[in-house]
């Protein structure tokens, strides 16, 4: 096992912890002279009820992704790191990260966020963090935002 991380996936879901591990990601990228991939995985669970009245919430909820990760991999880029990368998959994020995507792209970390539900869905669908420690094949930091 080398010390020397070469390929970085940042979770982000929207949340200010996703902002604070992309923070991290970034240093970490830059310090190890890593690839960064930022992965938005758009949630088709809550979907189902809603697609009957708006069949349309999947595009609006990719478009919203794609913007968003536009702006993350401009902000790497200017950090300094050299390569940065995005993908949006669909499905359960605790599912895809772990299992699919980080194997995908033979990733050696792992960043997300502490936090990005609220308690009561973290109660019934379990935290995507404790998710994706338990599961990942790699290192994974779960990071947690500075107090104020």
């Amino acid at each position: 096992m080398g010390l020397k991380y070469q390929n970085i996936l940042v979770a982000i879901d929207g949340s200010k912890e996703a902002d604070w591990a992309l923070r991290k990601g970034i240093e970490i990228a830059k310090r190890n002279d890593a690839a960064l991939l930022l992965v938005h995985v758009i949630d088709t669970r809550s979907f189902a009820l809603i697609e009957a009245y708006d069949t349309f919430i999947g595009e609006r909820a990719e478009k919203l992704a794609k913007d968003m990760l536009d702006n993350y991999q401009k902000q790497a880029f200017d950090a300094g790191v050299k390569e940065v990368q995005y993908e949006i998959e669909f499905g359960s994020p605790k599912v895809r990260i772990p299992r699919d995507v980080a194997k995908k792209h033979n990733v050696d970390l792992i960043i997300c966020g502490a936090t990005g539900m609220n308690v009561v869905e973290r109660f019934f669908i379990g935290s995507v963090s404790e998710h994706i420690t338990r599961y990942a094949p790699c290192d994974v930091l779960v990071v947690r935002t500075e107090k104020e």
